[in-house]
């Protein structure tokens, strides 16, 4: 079995792959210095219920963005279930180019929902990640990742909106209520510029990008909101919420998995 472990600016997911399905996915909120001994109280336990002990857990891979983080992930690998992760990063053999100025800053998120994607659907296409920041990500026909666009995250932009403007409340982020555009009450007017105005820069840019590229693409969109705005657009052609988890999951399948050895048991990073 394969421990994966995606951990985001937002929050940390776990999940156990079993050769042939997902057995479990699991989430807790990203906390930088939650230590791998807080890690293993709670994933053991969410194990135990799908019937899952440490001593199953062949191999595990780590894609994070919070580099602060790594360390009490792997460590958590190490000390609990035995085994040295594979680190995700762009030096990896990912079976396809990375058309980038440098490739290192990229991040490994973007590149697992590349490689998951034209995996699972082909390309050319984009991808749409409604993550702590709304990312666009371009893939060509033969699975190069092309750049793509970062824009701020809508939650980012609500919690902006509220602290900036001294009259207007915090807003939790839905569908309005009603189909008109126009709100007729402070709130209406607020929910309906985040829901519609998010709706308009995911066509747009997808539509820059089709128009900048030259050909017809395939839309995809993951992350916690994907299923909300697939509400107020038919521009997305697949809703994928396991993408990156199954970019990791593929990933660790092209490299081989590391070794851990006695030594590492007991080393210490300081």
């Amino acid at each position: 079995m394969l421990l994966v472990i995606d951990a985001g600016n937002t929050n940390v997911v776990f999940a156990v792959h079993d050769g042939e399905k997902w057995r479990g996915v699991w989430r807790i909120t990203m906390q930088a210095q939650r230590t791998s001994d807080e890690y293993a109280v709670w994933l053991l336990a969410l194990l135990k219920m799908q019937g899952i002990v440490a001593d199953d857990i062949e191999g595990a891979v780590i894609g994070t963005v919070v580099p602060a983080a790594l360390y009490h992930l792997r460590t958590l690998c190490r000390q609990w279930f035995a085994v040295e992760p594979l680190l995700a990063s762009a030096r990896l053999d990912w079976g396809f180019s990375i058309k980038m100025d440098n490739p290192d800053e990229v991040g490994v998120d973007r590149l697992l929902n590349g490689l998951a994607a034209h995996h699972l659907y082909g390309g050319p296409l984009t991808v749409i990640d409604f993550g702590t920041a709304t990312t666009f990500d371009v893939v060509d026909v033969e699975g190069s990742y092309c750049g793509g666009v970062i824009a701020p995250g809508i939650n980012l932009s609500v919690e902006a909106l509220h602290q900036a403007a001294a009259r207007l409340p915090r807003i939790g982020v839905g569908r309005p209520a009603v189909e008109s555009v126009i709100g007729r009450n402070t709130v209406a007017a607020m929910r309906s510029g985040v829901f519609w105005g998010y709706v308009g820069l995911i066509e747009g840019i997808v539509e820059r990008i089709r128009l900048e590229v030259g050909q017809t693409m395939k839309v995809l969109a993951t992350g916690g909101l994907a299923p909300l705005f697939s509400e107020g657009t038919t521009v997305f052609d697949h809703v994928d919420s396991m993408l990156t988890l199954n970019g990791l999951r593929i990933l660790a399948g092209r490299n081989p998995l590391p070794r851990l050895t006695i030594e590492k048991d007991f080393l210490t990073e300081g």
